[in-house]
């Protein structure tokens, strides 16, 4: 088992900045590939960024490309997604995730454990 502790939502305005931060413990989080979601009222939960377990790979979606950036500190068992530029659009619950088994993973079935979330509104 996997647990994952989000942290860094909050209300900003247009055109701000937050950095969300999700803390690992359980397993050896090097272990893992990371990934970023979000979920917006009475939407499917949508992929933002992951972070391979090996090589330092990254992999955006598009609406996350330009604005957002994911890193990892495997020494704090902590990933990080930094949010630049926020939209009201980007109004929702953000969630890591972690999967065990891929190098890396950009679809929410691959992820195996789950956050519980963390709010960002933007506000116009």
């Amino acid at each position: 088992q996997v647990q994952l502790v989000e942290s860094g939502g909050g209300l900003v305005h247009t055109g701000g900045s937050l950095r969300l931060s999700c803390v690992a413990s359980g397993r050896t989080f090097s272990n893992y590939a990371m990934g970023w979601f979000r979920q917006a009222p009475g939407e499917e939960r949508e992929f933002l960024a992951a972070f391979s377990s090996v090589g330092e790979i990254t992999y955006y979606a598009d609406s996350a490309k330009g604005r957002f950036t994911i890193s990892r500190d495997n020494a704090k068992n902590t990933v990080f997604l930094q949010m630049n530029d926020l939209e009201p659009e980007d109004t929702a619950v953000y969630y890591c995730a972690a999967d065990g088994d891929s190098t890396i993973a950009i679809s929410l079935e691959e992820y195996d454990f789950w956050g519980q979330g963390t709010q960002v509104t933007v506000s116009s």
